[in-house]
C-alpha cells in the first residue's frame, strides 16, 4: 500500500471526511450538520451586510488557510457580526453556501497557518478566481525577516509566478506526482481605508492557476484510488473534479472534463458501454485534419517517402491500411504527375471498415480519386477492401504483380490498434513480409499509451492530449475545432476507461515501433532532409508555425508542440532489400 493510500486509510479511521480530507479540510463527518448550519447563518449574515461595506473588505490582501473549517466559519460569523454568537441548535435554517461549490463566495482571514497532512497533494486553499479589479490588487511580496514570527508553511499567494501564459495553461507545466511549492512571500500592505466600514478585514481570492494545481492533483488522486481499487474515494474525487475544471478556461478545462468523464466510466463501471465506431472516428477524423497541422504532417512526410522509393519504377501500387476518405493520396498522385520522366501507372489499393449504413464509402472515394486522375493526365487503377480488422486480409486477396510493378505500405494512425488483441500484430507483419514492399510508411502518435499500470498509463495520457488541447488553443474556434475535441476525447475515454480488446487506442513511442520492426525483420529507411525542410514549411501555415516544431530522430521525422514530440512518421523496409535509401539513419539533416 502506497503512503499516500495509508493516509486516507488513517483519516477515515479517525472519521475525518473523506473528500473534504483530500481538498485539505478537517471536517469530523459527525461535525457536518454543525459546519451546514454555521454557513447557513454565514449566508445570511453576509446578506445584511450592506454593498459599500462588502466592496470595502477589499481593501487588503493577507492570506488564510481555513483547514479546520468550522474554526473559520465561526471566526466568519464574529467578524461580519462581532455580537452574533453561534447557535448550534438554529430555529431558521437558509441555504447551504459551500465554499468549494462557490469559491467567489470564500472570504477568508489569516488567522493561522495549518500544517496539512495532504501537501502530496497540495489541496490547500479554496479554489477560484480572482474577481478583484486590477486597481484593487495590492502586491503582496515580502520581506521575510521581519520579527512576526512568520510560519515558514505554504500560504497561497494572489500572485502566484508563472513562467509564461501559456505555460499557466497547460498541465505539462504542473510537476505531477511530488508536492508543488507555492509561494510563500507576502506582505502587509495598507490602502486607504472608507470612513463607512469601522471593522475592515482583508480577503483572499486564490487564482485560477492555484485552482488548476488542485485540479491536476485531484485528477492524479483519483486515478490513483482507482489502481488501488477503492472505488469509494475514487467516486468522491471524481464529483469534484468537474467543480475544479468549472474555475479553469482554454485547454485545461476541456481537456479535464474529458478525463473526468473518462475516469466517471471507469468507476461506475460503464466502459463496456463505450463503443468504438471506427465511421465516426473517421468523420471527426477530417475536422481534426482541417483543424490543425497533425495529419497533414503524416501524409505529407509518407507521400515523401514514398515518392522518393517510387523513383524510376514505371509501374507502382501503394496498399493503404487507412485509406479513410482518401485525403492522403491527391498531393501524391500529383508530385508522380509532375516526375521529369513523366507519371507512372498508380494503382492504389484501400482498406477500411464496413459503414454502419451499409453504403460502399471506399468506391465512392476511389471514385473521387479517378475523377483527380483524370483531370492531372495519370493513368490510375482503383480497389476498396471492406475488412473489420487487418488480420481479415491474405495477400492473395491484393492482386499483387511482382514481377511489373513495385508495392508501398502505408498506414497513418492504424498499427497501434492491434495490439488489442494477441497475435494480431505479428499476423499483419507476416502479411507485410508477404507483399514484400519497397517500402512501409508508419506514422503513430508518439506516446506510451499502453502500460500495464492503470496509473501510468494515465498520468502519460495526461500529459499528452494536456499538450494536444494546448495546441488547439492557437487555432480559430469553429465547427472544425469543436469536432476535433471531440475526436480527441473519445481517445482519451477509451484509453483511460476501457480495458481488453475493448482498449484500441494503445499508442507506443517510436522506440517501441523500432524494436517492434526490427524484431520482425525490418530495417529504418532515412525519410530525408527535403521532407524536413518542406515539413517545417507546412508549418508556417498555422499561426505561423509559432508553437509547432519539427525535430529529426534518427531518419524518422516527429512533430511536437513547443518541447513535446505528439506524432512520428518512420519508413521501412525488408531487412535482406538492397535500397539505396537504406543504412543511412545517420545522415545528418
Amino acid at each position: 500500500m502506497t503512503g499516500k493510500s495509508k493516509m486516507w486509510e488513517d483519516q477515515n479511521d479517525a472519521g475525518v471526511d473523506e473528500l473534504l480530507a483530500v481538498l485539505g479540510y478537517k471536517v469530523k463527518s459527525s461535525d457536518m450538520a454543525e459546519v451546514a448550519q454555521k454557513l447557513e447563518q454565514l449566508e445570511e449574515v453576509m446578506g445584511n451586510v450592506r454593498e459599500d461595506g462588502l466592496s470595502q473588505l477589499a481593501s487588503e490582501t493577507v492570506h488564510y488557510n481555513p483547514s479546520d473549517l468550522s474554526t473559520w466559519l465561526e471566526s466568519m460569523l464574529s467578524e461580519f457580526n462581532p455580537s452574533t454568537n453561534f447557535d448550534p441548535n438554529p430555529t431558521s435554517i437558509g441555504s447551504f453556501v459551500d465554499p468549494i461549490v462557490n469559491p467567489s463566495q470564500s472570504l477568508v482571514k489569516l488567522e493561522q497557518v495549518y500544517n496539512d497532512p495532504f501537501s502530496d497533494y497540495d489541496l490547500k486553499a479554496i479554489p477560484g478566481k480572482a474577481i478583484l479589479s486590477p486597481n484593487m490588487l495590492v502586491s503582496t511580496n515580502t520581506n521575510n525577516n521581519n520579527n512576526n514570527n512568520s510560519s515558514s508553511n505554504s500560504l497561497i499567494s494572489t500572485t502566484t509566478s508563472c513562467s509564461s501564459s501559456r505555460e499557466a495553461k497547460r498541465l505539462k507545466a504542473c510537476n505531477y506526482g511530488t508536492t508543488t511549492p507555492i509561494s510563500t512571500n507576502t506582505s502587509t500592505a495598507t490602502t486607504p481605508t472608507s470612513s463607512k466600514l469601522t471593522n475592515t478585514r482583508p480577503v483572499v481570492l486564490v487564482d485560477s492557476q492555484e485552482n488548476g494545481i488542485r485540479l491536476v492533483h485531484t485528477l492524479m488522486a483519483c486515478a490513483e484510488a482507482i489502481e488501488q481499487q477503492n472505488l469509494g474515494l475514487a467516486e468522491a474525487l471524481v464529483k469534484q473534479i468537474g467543480f475544479f475544471a468549472a474555475s479553469q478556461v482554454g485547454s485545461m478545462r476541456k481537456v479535464a472534463t474529458y478525463f473526468a468523464e473518462a475516469l466517471a466510466r471507469r468507476v461506475y463501471k460503464l466502459s463496456p458501454g463505450v463503443g468504438y465506431d471506427d465511421n465516426l472516428s473517421d468523420v471527426l477524423q477530417m475536422h481534426f485534419y482541417e483543424t490543425c497541422p497533425y495529419l497533414k504532417f503524416a501524409h505529407f512526410t509518407a507521400n515523401q517517402a514514398i515518392l522518393e522509393a517510387f523513383s524510376g519504377k514505371s509501374k507502382v501500387h501503394v496498399i493503404d491500411f487507412s485509406m479513410k476518405q482518401g485525403m492522403q493520396w491527391p498531393a501524391l498522385m500529383q508530385a508522380l504527375a509532375l516526375r521529369p520522366e513523366g507519371p507512372p501507372a498508380f494503382r492504389l489499393t484501400g482498406i477500411g471498415p464496413p459503414a454502419a449504413d451499409n453504403t460502399d464509402k471506399l468506391q465512392e472515394v476511389g471514385w473521387k480519386l479517378a475523377q483527380f486522375a483524370d483531370s492531372i493526365q495519370i493513368q490510375f487503377e482503383y480497389r476498396g477492401f471492406v475488412a473489420n480488422s487487418l488480420t481479415d486480409l491474405e495477400s492473395t486477396l491484393l492482386d499483387l504483380r511482382p514481377e511489373s510493378e513495385v508495392v508501398a505500405v502505408n498506414s497513418v494512425f492504424e498499427l497501434h490498434k492491434l495490439l488489442a488483441k494477441a497475435g494480431s500484430m505479428e499476423k499483419v507483419m507476416g502479411l507485410i513480409k508477404e507483399i514484400k514492399p519497397v517500402i512501409v510508411t508508419v506514422v503513430e502518435q508518439e506516446a506510451n499509451h499502453n502500460g500495464a499500470a492503470f496509473l501510468d498509463r494515465f498520468n502519460e495520457s495526461l500529459h499528452y492530449y494536456s499538450t494536444l488541447f494546448d495546441s488547439l488553443e492557437s487555432c480559430v474556434d469553429n465547427q472544425d475545432k469543436m469536432m476535433s475535441e471531440v475526436y480527441l476525447g473519445r481517445q482519451i475515454c477509451n484509453v483511460v476507461a476501457c480495458e481488453g480488446v475493448d482498449r484500441v487506442e494503445r499508442h507506443e513511442t517510436l522506440a517501441q515501433w523500432r524494436r517492434r520492426f526490427g524484431s520482425a525483420g525490418f530495417s529504418p529507411v532515412h525519410i530525408g532532409s527535403n521532407a524536413f525542410k518542406q515539413a517545417s514549411m507546412l508549418l508556417d501555415f498555422f499561426a505561423g508555425g509559432d508553437g509547432y516544431g519539427v525535430e529529426e530522430n534518427d531518419g524518422c521525422l516527429m512533430l511536437g508542440w513547443h518541447t513535446r514530440p505528439l506524432i512520428a512518421t518512420s519508413a521501412w523496409q525488408l531487412a535482406n532489400t538492397n535500397n539505396p535509401n537504406s543504412n543511412s539513419c545517420s545522415r545528418s539533416l
